[in-house]
């Protein structure tokens, strides 16, 4: 249950609300991208979320920039619930994930659901910053989209191998008694 609502009255309005949970949005991936880091074991995917830690501690003060400039100087976030509900899932499937080629398909599975969530998100964005006339941050914005989209097709390039050596069959030694 909902204790106080966001009493949603115009495109302004709904726009501020969202920019608060795309900042919490993006808060949360920067904690989170650091155990993936860690849990990596294919260096390219290392490596790729080395890069988009980077990129998405840009993001959040890119979306703050422009939450300040919406709301006078207020940077203030509202939970994003997908994002919580994505990151919780990524962290189950990481523990259920032994083996070290599934654990890394993970990985990428659960960054891409991150990455298409993100991409609607900074979609919508971009497009009602330009209803409201705000081009600045409509170009920050896609800007945000750019590097998300980026991402993606990265992930979807080191997934292509990853996905192989993770479907190659398990050799099983035989042992003597």
């Amino acid at each position: 249950m909902k204790l106080f609502s966001e009493n949603i009255e115009d495109l302004r309005t709904l726009y501020i609300a969202n920019l608060k949970k795309a900042l919490d949005m993006e808060q949360k991936i920067t904690k989170a991208l650091p155990t993936m880091i860690e849990k990596s074991t294919d260096p390219q995917l290392a490596s790729a979320f080395r890069n988009h830690l980077t990129e998405t501690q840009t993001h959040v003060a890119k979306v703050e920039s422009i939450l300040r400039d919406a709301t006078n100087g207020n940077a203030d976030t509202s939970t994003c619930k997908a994002i919580s509900a994505l990151v919780t899932e990524a962290e189950d499937n990481i523990k259920d994930a032994a083996d070290t080629s599934i654990r890394d398909i993970t990985l990428i599975a659960s960054a891409q659901q991150v990455e298409h969530h993100e991409i609607a998100v900074y979609g919508t964005l971009r497009t009602w910053a330009e209803l409201l006339g705000d081009d600045d941050a409509a170009d920050l914005l896609d800007s945000i989209l750019d590097e998300e989209k980026n991402a993606d097709e990265l992930l979807s390039t080191i997934s292509d191998t990853v996905n192989t050596t993770a479907a190659e069959p398990k050799t099983v030694t035989a042992t003597s008694v």
